[in-house]
């Protein structure tokens, strides 16, 4: 496998948060996707969680990368209390991706089935039998 990063979820302020880590660890935002960004016919966005985060990285070093997004408010809020993050695996290949995925997920709860990305990656998530999140996922664009 290629890497494992933290990914952490965040109630409406990851930009703010991600801004915040940035002036502590240094270093650029090499993505930044607003939930806006993926508005389609199919995938519609309410404007109120447009502007809000999807996707942000800034990577720490020279081969972690932090991760984050907003959760949308029909998911409801985040329990700050609770373990907020997941964990995700860049997987080499699609066959990794299932390999890693279909094991992991074992008598779990999959939340989002492994298949093509809205974001041009092969990717699903889920919580695994012991409570913790997981996404794994496969981009062909990676050049890490």
């Amino acid at each position: 496998m290629r890497t494992i990063n933290p990914w952490i979820n965040f109630n409406g302020n990851a930009e703010e948060a991600f801004t915040f880590y940035k002036s502590v660890f240094g270093g650029e935002f090499t993505k930044i996707i607003r939930f806006g960004d993926l508005a389609s016919d199919e995938f519609q966005i309410p404007e109120n969680e447009a502007n809000k985060i999807m996707h942000i990285a800034l990577p720490l070093g020279k081969h972690n990368v932090l991760i984050a997004n907003d959760v949308p408010e029909f998911m409801g809020r985040v329990n700050e209390a609770e373990n907020r993050s997941k964990i995700l695996i860049n997987a080499e290949s699609r066959e990794e991706a299932d390999q890693i995925f279909n094991g992991l997920s074992a008598g779990g709860d999959i939340e989002g089935p492994i298949g093509d990305s809205p974001w041009a990656t092969y990717a699903g998530m889920f919580r695994d039998k012991y409570g913790i999140e997981w996404i794994v996922e496969f981009d062909p664009n990676y050049n890490g």
